[in-house]
């Protein structure tokens, strides 16, 4: 067993990862741990942008609004003020550090818009290619740090926790680095790990979106919230994949409508703001569309008439249309909703602190309470670059530690591989049990025959399914919630209880 000591430890190498470490490393070494590569993460799949209050008739206050209104009554209105207001400097720091958003010919930020926002606040770059810009920027800050040491291919597989009760402190994770049995040893542990989107079918989530940062911190007894608020991206691309692309909620915010396989137009119907109407909402009426009629369409083809056409305004939604046979110009989209993000998890404070002193979260393992039951679109970047630097300011404020971990006595061992083809057939029986019994309808029936599968497949899994036991862990605690909850409200809907209550207006469920 190999044992490292750093000053502060950050796993994973999403926005809020790499954030967190380029700021940590002003005063201390930082060991920066990914699953895969430095490039593995779902900010470098992120198109639409980063949404602040950076433009003429916009405001701190309206974007304020705008989010309070999406989070469906849930949000923590003090972070949701943190967010807004720290927002917009966040982004010109992220410019300055050799971020290529798109400008004016002013030299001003060219701004987006999206659903749910009443003004044009999304920040991009190359049109829609802001999470892969803003991982490029952050990575070039990691990569000439010297007080930044990168771990790739390291697999964390739980916390390590000492003394008792109240005198409980996170000292540090126990990993497997390249397959060798190692403890790392930190006076700040601050997880980083994004979401979950893997635990279901259809997800636009990379392949290391496992939960794993969820199922970790459960283990080791630290405090989750809302875990039932899963968001369904309304428009990825219908194609036999996985992870499916996206089609960001940018294409709709510049004209694009929803088709049914009549061809007809249905959102209307359906909500005031039609395409534009919040995410859950447009995920909601896709998915009954699809159970009534079949596939549905996105047509963005009055776009062509456009300078550039849709290649012009979006290059990376182009590419991945005309590599599988779709010309946007000449034809309709198909689309359909797929897990997109985790608005629970780690409950934090305003520093990022979590319930157990040494661990600190950030990004989308973290529950801040901007989001509340429904995340804004772009939403997402922002509270990465927020939320990471506070808990880098947090994190300079730390005394260095005077007393060493205590040693162990017994060594461990790595659990073996399990056979990948095993691996495989646990993970999509995971997924589908998610996408049938707790996707974006639910009921209490469904739920219970949901959390039963799980329990069947997690009996079964072999000690060397780490990705694998932290899904099923990480699923079992979405379903529970879901099931406990009974109404709807954002992204968490039941059939069988299809209104809000005012009886959970502002509750959470807590693990």
């Amino acid at each position: 067993m190999e044992r490292l000591r750093t000053r502060y430890l950050v796993v994973g190498t999403g926005v809020a990862g790499l954030h967190t470490a380029w700021r940590a490393a002003e005063q201390g070494d930082v060991l920066l741990l990914t699953k895969r590569s430095l490039f593995d993460s779902a900010t470098a799949y992120a198109q639409g942008g980063i949404a602040a209050a950076l433009g003429a008739g916009d405001s701190p206050a309206l974007h304020r609004q705008d989010t309070l209104a999406a989070g469906a009554a849930l949000c923590d209105a003090e972070a949701v003020q943190v967010l807004v207001e720290e927002g917009p400097e966040r982004v010109r720091e992220l410019h300055a550090a050799g971020a290529d958003f798109d400008l004016t010919d002013a030299g001003r930020f060219k701004l987006g818009r999206e659903a749910a926002h009443s003004r044009r606040r999304i920040v991009h770059a190359q049109g829609d290619r802001t999470g892969a810009e803003v991982a490029r920027t952050l990575i070039e800050q990691v990569r000439e740090s010297p007080r930044i040491h990168v771990l790739e291919h390291a697999r964390v597989l739980d916390l390590i926790v000492e003394g008792e009760g109240a005198e409980r402190r996170c000292v540090g994770v126990r990993a497997s680095v390249a397959g060798r049995a190692t403890e790392i040893l930190a006076d700040a542990t601050v997880l980083a790990t994004g979401g979950c989107g893997q635990v279901y079918r259809y997800t636009t989530n990379p392949q290391v979106a496992t939960g794993d940062g969820l199922a970790i911190a459960f283990r080791a007894g630290v405090t989750l919230s809302d875990m039932e608020f899963v968001q369904f991206h309304p428009t990825a691309l219908d194609t036999p994949e996985n992870p499916l692309a996206l089609v960001s909620e940018a294409v709709r915010g510049e004209g694009a409508v929803l088709l049914n396989a009549k061809g007809e137009r249905f959102m209307p119907r359906r909500h005031r703001l039609a395409e534009l109407a919040p995410r859950d909402v447009v995920a909601r009426e896709i998915y009954r569309e699809q159970q009534a009629h079949g596939r549905v369409w996105l047509d963005a083809r009055h776009l062509a008439a456009e300078p550039g056409g849709f290649a012009g305004r979006f290059p990376g939604i182009h590419a991945l249309c005309t590599a599988r046979g779709i010309d946007p110009d000449r034809e309709p989209i198909p689309v359909t909703p797929a897990a997109h993000y985790m608005m629970g998890g780690i409950a934090t404070d305003l520093a990022g602190r979590s319930s157990l002193p040494g661990l600190w979260a950030a990004g989308e393992v973290a529950r801040t309470g901007v989001h509340g039951a429904n995340r804004l679109a772009s939403n997402s970047l922002l509270e990465g670059l927020v939320f990471a630097e506070r808990v880098a300011r947090d994190l300079l404020a730390l005394e260095p530690s005077r007393r060493a971990p205590r040693r162990r006595a017994t060594a461990w061992e790595v659990p073996p591989l399990a056979d990948r083809g095993a691996a495989q057939v646990a993970a999509d029986a995971i997924r589908s049990t998610m996408w049938t019994h707790v996707g974006i309808d639910r009921t209490a029936r469904g739920l219970q025959q949901g959390l039963a599968r799980l329990a069947e497949i997690a009996a079964r899994l072999a000690p060397g399914m780490t990705e694998e036991l932290n899904m099923a862990q990480t699923a079992r605690l979405i379903a529970e919630a879901a099931l406990l909850r009974n109404e709807s409200r954002g992204g968490h809907f039941r059939s069988d209880f299809p209104r809000k209550k005012r009886k959970w207006q502002g509750k959470s469920i807590e693990w």
